[in-house]
């Protein structure tokens, strides 16, 4: 894996450790990091190197305070050099979003559970990061926020289409059009999180539960994801087609013997992922 200035990435046996590594900014996000972001994303989908679950985390007192302002001060979204008098910029724009979607897309479509464990703050593009996991575990006390609207923005990667399927869409637009701050308890309510749990007990839980997910067979982990995923957009007929067809590579599996084996051994079953 290559060096990042941004971000850090430790694995231990099953279960992956993705820090994000800018602590004295509140590990708010400039383009530098959506762009190691997203290059470690490709490189893990394509080659997980053993990882069966994903923490995300951030370094310090905050998960991530969202964008940092210094991206706004930049040239990033202008029109490029040589645009014509009538070219706005638009496809350049776009492209230009649509980069940084990538790098919290992956966590989505990883072969693997993510889990975002969210500590102090998790606003803006934090929070889109956060949605973006599979499960969210937050810290008691933690504040959570789509806050872009204060900028003249939206939430623009992900947020505006994930929101809705954890907490509704009254409840989605609600919070996202008045920039609304809540805390872990409502988040909670709401369903925005799965867990809240003390501070102190944060990296634990996290740890336990991903843990206690890469000890499970792999195949019909990433088979669970990807059935799950695909209900969202296709009809009923569809959908239990796509689930039929990860349960017949799940039952072709060299996994399934080994766990009927292991179950009638008396023993802890040992998984390859094929």
């Amino acid at each position: 894996m290559a060096e990042w200035n941004t971000l850090r990435l430790e694995i231990d046996d099953h279960v992956g450790h993705l820090y994000l590594a800018r602590p004295d900014k509140l590990n708010s996000f400039t383009q530098e990091m959506w762009g190691e972001l997203k290059a470690l994303g490709e490189q893990l989908c394509a080659d997980p190197r053993g990882i069966r679950a994903l923490v995300v985390i951030g370094e310090g007192r905050a998960f991530s305070s969202g964008i940092d302002t210094s991206v706004f001060a930049s040239d990033l979204f202008a029109p490029p050099e040589g645009a014509g008098a009538t070219d706005d910029g638009l496809a350049h724009l776009l492209a230009t979003i649509a980069e940084f979607q990538a790098a919290f897309t992956w966590c989505e479509d990883a072969p693997f559970v993510t889990i975002a464990a969210i500590r102090g703050y998790a606003y803006g593009a934090g929070l889109q990061l956060a949605i973006a996991c599979d499960i969210r575990v937050a810290a008691e006390g933690s504040k959570l926020g789509l806050l872009e609207l204060q900028y003249g923005i939206l939430p623009d990667l992900g947020g505006t289409q994930r929101l809705p399927r954890l907490v509704g869409y009254g409840k989605a637009v609600e919070l996202t059009c008045t920039a609304a701050r809540i805390d872990a308890a409502e988040a909670l309510r709401i369903g925005l999180v799965e867990q809240v749990v003390a501070d102190g007990d944060l990296e634990s839980t996290a740890d336990a539960l991903a843990t206690t997910i890469a000890a499970q067979p792999p195949l019909p982990v990433r088979g669970v994801k990807r059935a799950m995923q695909a209900s969202y957009h296709l009809d009923r007929a569809a959908g239990l087609r796509f689930e039929a067809e990860q349960q017949a590579v799940c039952i072709r599996s060299d996994d399934m013997r080994e766990a009927l084996a292991a179950f009638i051994e008396g023993r802890p079953a040992v998984y390859e992922g094929r």
